[in-house]
């Protein structure tokens, strides 16, 4: 088999997870390829942009807290700018009775967000490797275990043959998307097609206005909602209020024909008249994302099965190695999570014993 199409590892998802395990391994003088799907890098790093070029709102991951220092090491090294979540004002809770104000922020704790967006990150990650590193619309649709050891994917491109594969995505999306034949233990199957995905079956409605109006009320821009069709709304505003927004969770069950509008008429009941004009509504219903969520994900609710022991451990004679969120041990769910879980995948392939290459020779490779 030809180097071109052969390599020491191969990364499946460019998020955060598959990006940080590709900069690892490439730091360690691997030769790793980073095969991704969509015609973008951060996968569930998505930033809409605004009128300012250094300010955007967040359609996926948002927040990081206190203690999450690979985010934070991240941030600061690649010079992003990040601020405190708003916090300051009262919280309103919607019911079928009606709109209620209590006093203080309920819903948010103190927690930091990025100013250009979460996916500033997945792009600082990215312009570090070398960029044919980086293989867009390059979606895996089989892995199977090779003769000489290491193993084969397949992509609508050709198959390539890698010693290691480092699985940086969602594990149910990657059992309904990826043909493993019979290879993979029948534990590790089920637990797989029963893990939740992060994000997976909610829907993110961002509003953008000229103004953070709620704020001269006094509101935190948080609320609760027994009615919906937003559950919970949060302030998502850039430093000092500008540019100025709301967003809210809703099950992506709910996005139907008029749900624009219903969205719009909810913020209007919790905000005033001043909320029914938003300049921009995005809405990013993450169960229609072909490349995040499974067919099956409404019915995926065992958050517990997160950071299992079996994700901790590779399968395939050891040559696959999980690295999503969903896996991680610790802050699972978080972009935390998911540079924890990449950064595990790539410790676990550096210890692992080198494989025969396809004329069978045993190869070891060394820091360029």
């Amino acid at each position: 088999m030809s180097h071109r199409d052969s390599h020491d590892v191969i990364v499946v998802g460019a998020g955060a997870s598959g990006l940080a395990a590709a900069t690892a391994l490439h730091a360690a003088g691997r030769d790793t390829v980073c095969l991704e799907a969509r015609d973008r890098i951060g996968g569930r790093l998505l930033s809409a942009p605004t009128s300012n070029p250094d300010r955007a709102l967040d359609l996926g991951a948002t927040w990081f807290w206190d203690g999450e220092e690979r985010v934070r090491a991240l941030a600061a090294r690649s010079g992003i700018e990040t601020f405190d979540q708003h916090l300051a004002g009262d919280t309103l809770l919607q019911e079928t009775t009606g709109t209620h104000r209590l006093a203080g922020n309920l819903i948010d704790a103190p927690s930091r967000r990025f100013a250009n967006g979460s996916q500033s990150l997945a792009s600082a990650l990215a312009a570090a490797l070398p960029t044919d590193m980086l293989r867009l619309n390059t979606p895996v649709t089989a892995i199977h275990p090779a003769g000489q050891g290491g193993l084969d994917l397949r992509t609508p491109a050709g198959t390539l043959h890698a010693g290691h594969v480092v699985l940086a995505v969602p594990p149910a999306l990657a059992l309904e998307s990826i043909d493993f034949g019979d290879a993979l233990p029948a534990d590790l199957v089920r637990l797989a097609r029963s893990t939740p995905v992060w994000m997976g079956a909610i829907a993110k409605v961002v509003a953008r206005y000229p103004a953070a109006f709620w704020r001269e009320e006094g509101l935190a821009g948080a609320a609760f909602s027994r009615t919906g069709p937003l559950q919970e709304i949060h302030d998502m505003s850039g430093p000092d209020g500008r540019p100025a927004a709301l967003f809210g969770f809703a099950h992506a069950r709910t996005v139907r024909p008029g749900f624009d509008k219903a969205v719009t008429a909810q913020l209007v009941a919790l905000f005033g008249p001043a909320a029914a004009t938003p300049d921009v509504l995005h809405v990013q219903n993450w169960s229609t994302e072909r490349w995040t969520a499974p067919s099956t994900v409404p019915h995926l609710a065992d958050y517990s099965l997160f950071g299992h022991p079996l994700y901790q451990r590779p399968t395939l004679d050891g040559r696959l190695h999980w690295a999503s969120t969903e896996t991680a041990t610790d802050h699972a769910g978080h972009i935390e999570g998911a540079l924890a879980a990449g950064e595990r995948a790539a410790l676990a392939v550096l210890a692992a014993p080198p494989v025969p290459n396809s004329s069978g020779i045993t190869v070891t490779t060394t820091s360029r």
